[in-house]
C-alpha cells in the first residue's frame, strides 16, 4: 500500500507508541475492526518504523491473524491477544507498552447478527469502549484516543434527494448495532468533555477490499459466485450503500492520526453510491458469468429494517488533505482477485454465506476461533512480534 502523505513534524501530532484494537478481526465500519484495522496497522508499521504498533485483538469468529503476516516480523510491531472488556489486561498493556495513542477499531459490527442477539453488541461496543476510555483516563500519557464509529449512527437517508449528512447531524440509529455505536460515541464525548481525554471520532461509509470476513456484502457475493451459487439479495436489492476501498480508508486514518485535533468528529466517505443489485451484477460481470446473470441473482426476505441509503459529507476530512484514490471498478477487480487466492485463510465460511448469517451470536453457532486457529492462531498469537 502506498501513501503520499507526509506529516509535518513541527505542527502535526506525532505518536510514539500506538495501541490499535481489533487489528486482526473484522472492524467497525462495514463496518471497520480487524479488517480495516489490519490495513491501518500495516500502513503505519511499514511506513513509520519509528512508531511502535501494538495490535490488541481477542480473535473473535471473524478474526484472521494471517491478515498481519506482512508486518508480523517487524521490530516495531507486536500482537497481543486480549479482550477490550478486560479492564486489568487493557491497563496492563497501556502501561507495559507506554502507549500514548489509542486507535479503537474493535467492535461487533454485522447488522444481521445484531438482529439475532444484540447483547453481544452492547458488551463489545458500549462496555468495551467504556473500559478503553476508563483505562485511557487512568493511564498517564494518552495524547490521542481515536474512536472508530460508523455512518449508521445517523440513520438512513430517507430519500435519494436527502442531502449528505455532516458531522453535526442528529444521531438516529435504526438497528441494535448502530444504536450501540451511537451509545459508545456518547461515552467518548463525555470523557472528552469531563476528563479532557483527547478524543477524535470518525464515522465511515461501507468499506470493502482484501481481509474482510465473508459475511459482508462484497466478499459474501464473491464467495457465493466462486462456489457456483447464486447471490442472495435482501429485499429487491434497491438499497444503496456508498462503498470505499479499504486502502483509501487506511490512508484516511493516517491523515486523521496526524492532523485531527482533539474534539473533532470526521466523516470518512466515498463517491460510489451503488445499489446492492448493481454490486451483484458487477461482480457477476467481473467473474465472467454474464451469460448466467438471471440464474445467479436470487432475492431473499429483507432484514427486519433495512436503511434505504447512507450519505455523508467528508468535506472536513478533505480539508485535512485526504482524497479518495481507488476507482470503484479497479477496487472491485482487485478485491475479487484477492478472494480467489486467499479465501481459505478464513477456514470454513459456509455459515457466513447464508442469506441471513447469525455467526458467533450463541454458543456453538457458526464459525469459531478454531476455524482459523488450525493455521497456528493461538500459539502464534502469544509470540507474534516478540522480537
Amino acid at each position: 500500500m502506498s501513501s503520499s502523505f507526509e506529516p509535518d513534524t513541527e505542527n502535526d501530532y506525532i505518536p510514539q507508541n500506538i495501541l490499535l484494537t481489533g487489528g486482526a478481526g473484522e472492524f467497525s465500519f462495514f463496518k471497520i475492526p480487524g479488517f480495516i484495522g489490519s490495513h491501518v496497522a500495516i500502513l503505519l508499521a511499514k511506513k513509520y518504523p519509528q512508531y511502535n504498533i501494538v495490535v490488541y485483538d481477542k480473535l473473535d469468529y471473524c478474526s484472521c491473524l494471517a491478515n498481519l503476516d506482512e508486518v508480523s516480523r517487524l521490530k516495531n510491531f507486536k500482537f497481543v491477544k486480549g479482550d477490550i472488556a478486560s479492564p486489568d489486561l487493557v491497563s496492563y498493556v497501556l502501561n507495559e507498552e507506554h502507549i500514548d495513542t489509542i486507535m479503537h477499531f474493535a467492535a461487533q459490527t454485522h447488522v444481521d447478527n445484531s438482529f439475532g442477539n444484540s447483547f453481544n453488541f452492547t458488551q463489545s461496543n458500549i462496555f468495551g469502549t467504556h473500559v478503553m476510555l476508563e483505562a485511557a483516563k487512568c493511564h498517564q500519557g494518552i495524547r490521542r484516543f481515536i474512536h472508530v464509529s460508523t455512518d449508521e449512527v445517523y440513520g438512513e437517508g430517507e430519500t435519494f434527494e436527502t442531502e449528505a449528512m455532516k458531522e453535526e447531524h442528529v444521531l438516529e440509529p435504526t438497528n441494535p448495532y448502530a444504536a450501540t455505536k451511537a451509545g459508545a460515541e456518547f461515552l467518548v464525548k463525555s470523557y472528552h468533555r469531563s476528563f479532557k481525554l483527547p478524543c477524535v471520532i470518525t464515522r465511515g461509509n461501507n468499506v470493502y477490499g482484501p481481509h474482510q470476513f465473508p459475511e459482508k456484502l462484497i466478499p459474501k457475493f464473491t464467495n457465493q459466485l466462486l462456489r457456483g451459487r447464486p447471490v442472495t439479495l435482501h429485499g429487491d436489492g434497491s438499497n444503496t450503500r456508498n462503498f470505499l476501498y479499504v486502502e483509501d480508508v487506511a490512508r484516511a486514518f493516517e491523515v486523521i492520526l496526524h492532523k485531527a485535533n482533539p474534539g473533532m468528529i470526521l466523516n470518512i466517505g466515498g463517491n460510489n453510491e451503488i445499489s446492492n443489485l448493481e454490486v451483484a451484477k458487477k461482480l457477476i460481470e467481473i467473474l465472467g458469468f454474464e451469460d448466467r446473470m438471471d440464474e445467479l441473482i436470487t432475492f431473499v426476505p429483507d432484514r427486519k429494517f433495512n436503511d434505504l441509503r447512507y450519505t455523508i459529507n467528508s468535506g472536513k476530512l478533505e480539508q485535512l488533505g485526504w482524497r479518495e484514490e481507488m476507482s470503484w471498478e479497479e477496487g472491485l477487480k482487485t478485491t475479487v482477485e484477492w478472494y480467489k487466492k486467499y479465501t481459505d485463510r478464513f477456514g470454513n465460511i459456509d455459515d457466513a454465506l447464508v442469506a441471513h448469517p447469525r455467526i458467533g451470536v450463541a454458543p456453538g453457532a457458526g464459525v469459531t476461533n478454531e476455524s482459523f486457529g488450525r493455521k497456528g492462531g493461538k500459539e502464534r498469537a502469544t509470540v507474534l512480534g516478540d522480537n
